[in-house]
């Protein structure tokens, strides 16, 4: 019964908003008397909403969740993440790894209008994104191989799925230090991003999304991205990486 209740939670992972009962069922693969009964019970818990036109939404309980995940390293990195934008007036954001994607911890936006991916809470996939890329790059050799071997979606024209070619991205990236994307995650969207360190292990990747326009000088902004990166490493490193990336260990079951 666990896995229908969660089949038909991810469905909102989903961009529309809200579903009928029957776009629920369908989706979660369950019959409608099925999912009109858990959608019920959602509700009564707070974790879906309807709506007067008889649609479901995700409700309140689910966003005041999800804000305690990665809470003790967002609590300790706002700072420092708002000090980047400040230093760079570019949108800034820390990400952690989660199985396959990079879970989004922190975020400042930018006065520019840029494509927006992902918001804070949420996920994309790692071959797709600066931050995703310095995280399969210096996490354990065995993770970066499992990711190899499965098959990557093309998220974007750019996007780079042929396993050998990111490869040697990653290789370059554990070279020079830092991974930058062109467009591979949305159309006008570039994006630069740097390791952060935990105790000689990598612990999340913080970085920053310019529009396509300033490709070519994301590259000025890496004193900024690694001296932040040190204070954030410094800053947190008292705390066990286990309890500061406490979502990546509290499994969701879907990786």
């Amino acid at each position: 019964m666990t896995h229908k209740v969660l089949s038909l939670l991810t469905t909102f992972e989903e961009p529309r908003r809200s579903f009928t009962l029957t776009q629920l069922a369908d989706s979660a693969e369950i019959p409608l008397s099925t999912a009109h009964r858990l959608a019920n019970e959602l509700v009564e818990w707070g974790f879906l909403t309807r709506t007067a036109q008889g649609r479901y939404q995700l409700g309140l309980r689910i966003w005041e969740m999800g804000q305690n995940v990665g809470q003790q390293l967002r609590e300790t990195a706002r700072p420092f993440i708002q000090d980047l934008y400040s230093l760079t007036g570019e949108t800034s954001q820390l990400a952690i790894r989660d199985g396959r994607e990079v879970l989004y911890i922190d975020r400042v936006y930018g006065t520019e209008r840029v494509p927006r991916a992902s918001r804070v809470g949420g996920r994309l996939p790692m071959h797709s994104t600066a931050v995703g890329k310095v995280l399969l790059a210096y996490e354990e050799p065995w993770v970066r191989e499992a990711y190899l071997q499965r098959p990557m979606d093309q998220v974007a024209p750019r996007t780079v799925i042929n396993p050998g070619m990111l490869s040697r991205q990653l290789d370059t990236i554990i070279d020079e230090g830092y991974a930058v994307t062109v467009e591979e995650q949305r159309l006008g969207a570039c994006s630069i991003a740097v390791p952060v360190f935990h105790s000689g292990r990598i612990g999340a990747s913080l970085g920053l999304v310019v529009a396509f326009e300033k490709a070519s000088t994301l590259t000025r902004h890496l004193p900024a991205l690694r001296g932040i990166s040190k204070r954030i490493e410094q800053a947190t490193a008292h705390i066990p990486l286990e309890t500061l990336l406490e979502s990546q260990f509290n499994a969701h079951g879907r990786h």
